[in-house]
């Protein structure tokens, strides 16, 4: 693996991570279009973003930037979901949400400046959505197949992966709230260490449930009411280290419980950016480099 690039795992130690800043891309963004709830306001969101960058930084990692251009593109501030990365370079994605499928190539010319590989490239009719995405380990990659990601881009992504020995599983998910709302697999389930993760078990696929209990992986339930009144959010939290997380602040029985697993977590304030955009502090990153 490149000393630069590479990451096939969700919480080993992040050292190199993608980020948007809000304060440009979320500037003027009509919250109607966006699907953005009534708590939106672009000035906090911007403040709660430049608060959760300083956690990530203060872990250590290297942060590479977007560029700070007022493109329209509100959305690319959840840079885990237009590319995934891999040992072997980056795969880039396709979006199914609309708004979304310019991201990609913001994506790719990034990794062309940074002089990351692409391994491949997820095409029309195809969609997969890096939220869809979950390294179960290194040597296999669970897609969910929902309203954002259809089984067009799964195979693709499989397509890619077979050759270096990674299975690719698909899983159906649930519709939930509805169309234009947003669950991806990882709404679901947050891993916080090789063999831990945060889950929400109700929504989960039964078959992947059983993948997960059978790799010896255990499961902290998030609680119900939480996930209920954040949309999904307080289950969405960023593992910089095992058992080391960032998550959104507001929560506190679900924070509770992933403490008497072992894990320190720090929190930030995320009314205006994480709750009403359906976006958590996994979704504000794309890891480049995991050790």
């Amino acid at each position: 693996m490149a000393e630069y690039y590479g990451s096939q795992s969700m919480a080993g130690p992040l050292k190199r991570v993608l980020m948007r800043r809000a304060s440009s891309a979320m500037r003027g963004a009509d919250a109607k279009s966006w699907h953005y709830g009534a708590s939106f306001d672009a000035v906090r969101a911007a403040a709660e973003h430049a608060a959760f960058a300083d956690l990530v930084a203060a872990t250590g990692a290297e942060i590479e930037w977007l560029p700070d251009t007022d493109d329209g593109m509100a959305d690319s501030v959840f840079t885990h979901d237009p590319s995934l990365m891999t040992d072997h370079g980056a795969i880039i994605l396709s979006m199914g949400k609309a708004l979304r499928r310019p991201e990609p190539g913001l994506h790719e010319a990034a990794y062309g400046r940074m002089g990351i590989p692409v391994l491949g490239r997820v095409e029309a009719p195809g969609t997969v959505e890096g939220g869809d995405c979950v390294w179960v380990d290194a040597k296999t990659l669970a897609i969910g197949r929902g309203v954002r990601t259809n089984e067009a881009g799964i195979r693709q992504v499989a397509a890619m992966l077979a050759p270096h020995g990674i299975e690719v599983l698909g899983y159906d998910l649930p519709l939930w709230q509805g169309e234009e709302a947003c669950l991806h697999l990882m709404s679901v389930i947050s891993p916080l260490a090789d063999d831990l993760a945060l889950v929400y078990s109700p929504l989960l696929p039964a078959a992947f449930w059983q993948l997960l209990k059978a790799r010896n992986i255990t499961l902290v339930e998030g609680d119900a009411d939480e996930f209920r009144l954040s949309n999904g959010l307080s289950l969405n939290v960023l593992p910089t280290a095992p058992r080391q997380v960032i998550a959104v602040a507001g929560f506190p029985k679900t924070k509770a419980a992933m403490e008497a697993a072992g894990c320190t977590v720090s929190v930030f304030e995320a009314e205006a950016l994480c709750i009403a955009c359906e976006g958590g502090p996994t979704c504000l990153t794309r890891p480049i480099l995991r050790g």
